[in-house]
Order: structure tokens, then C-alpha cells, then sequence
């Protein structure tokens, strides 16, 4: 699936309410929904300027929906629904977002931690709502990026 709009992006993301991520070491039980919130949030704290990072951190939550029960194509399902709407660099995030794909620099570490951050974290990480204008914004970057192509 390639998503074509922010708008079916948003769908999607709001379809993550209710749908649980897989209980690991440590974590409470957080529905997708709050978890992608939560990961963006903390990336937006620790990175304010970095829109394309925190971006990464909420789309991420897609995955499952994208591949209901097959865990190891999460990521590589998410990656690919938004390379086109949101870009190459949000793209390689949401793939690179599970250690043991490749090497990780900086912003793949940081991903990872509030990834992992975001299943423990109990702070309220606002509204979905809030994201439209910031993944817009990525959304028209790429797609003058592309035209220039």
C-alpha cells in the first residue's frame, strides 16, 4: 500500500486507537495510537527542529495495521506505505526504527529510544490532531523535493 495523501495517513493513524503493540520487558499496555503519539512527542522534545524525525516517530505506528500478525514486516510495510508522501529519509527512519536493520547513526538511535520510551512514558501526549500541520509540512517538502528531481 503507498499512501497518497495526508489525509489516509491520518486514517490510518487513527485506526491505531484500540490496537495493541506486542507486550515486551517492561512495558505497560499502550494501544498504537498513544504509543505513536507518545514516541513523536518525545521526539519533538528532544529534537524540536528535526520535523522529518518526528514524523518518523508517529508514523511508525502503522506497521501493524499494514500486516496484521507478521511482526518482522512492520516496519518494512510502513516504510514503504509513506516513502512517497513523506520521503526517502522519513522512510529509511520508519525501517530502521527496529534495531538489528543495518547500522544506526544518531537519529536512528534517538528513534529507537523514544520508540522504546514511548511504551512507559505515562504523560498525556495530546491529540493526533495536533500532527496535520507538521506532517503536511513534510508532506509538501518532499513533494517540491521531488519536482526538483
Amino acid at each position: 500500500m503507498e499512501l497518497r495523501s495526508v489525509e489516509e495517513l491520518m486514517d490510518l493513524l487513527y485506526a491505531c486507537r484500540g490496537a495493541w503493540g506486542a507486550p515486551g520487558p517492561g512495558r505497560g499496555r499502550v494501544d498504537l495510537h498513544q504509543h505513536a503519539l507518545r514516541t513523536a512527542a518525545l521526539l519533538r522534545r528532544s529534537r524540536p527542529a528535526d520535523k522529518e524525525l518526528q514524523v518518523a516517530g508517529l508514523v511508525r505506528a502503522i506497521g501493524p495495521l499494514l500486516r496484521p500478525g507478521d511482526e518482522t514486516a512492520h516496519a518494512d510495510c510502513a516504510a514503504d506505505a509513506v516513502r512517497s508522501l513523506l520521503g526517502e529519509r522519513v522512510s529509511r527512519l520508519v525501517r530502521g526504527h527496529v534495531p538489528g536493520t543495518g547500522p544506526a547513526d544518531d537519529d536512528l538511535l534517538r528513534l529507537r529510544q523514544a520508540d522504546e520510551e514511548g511504551w512507559v512514558a505515562g504523560f498525556d501526549a495530546g491529540v493526533l490532531e495536533d500532527w496535520r500541520t507538521v506532517l503536511e509540512l513534510v508532506a509538501a517538502r518532499n513533494s517540491r523535493l521531488g519536482a526538483v528531481d
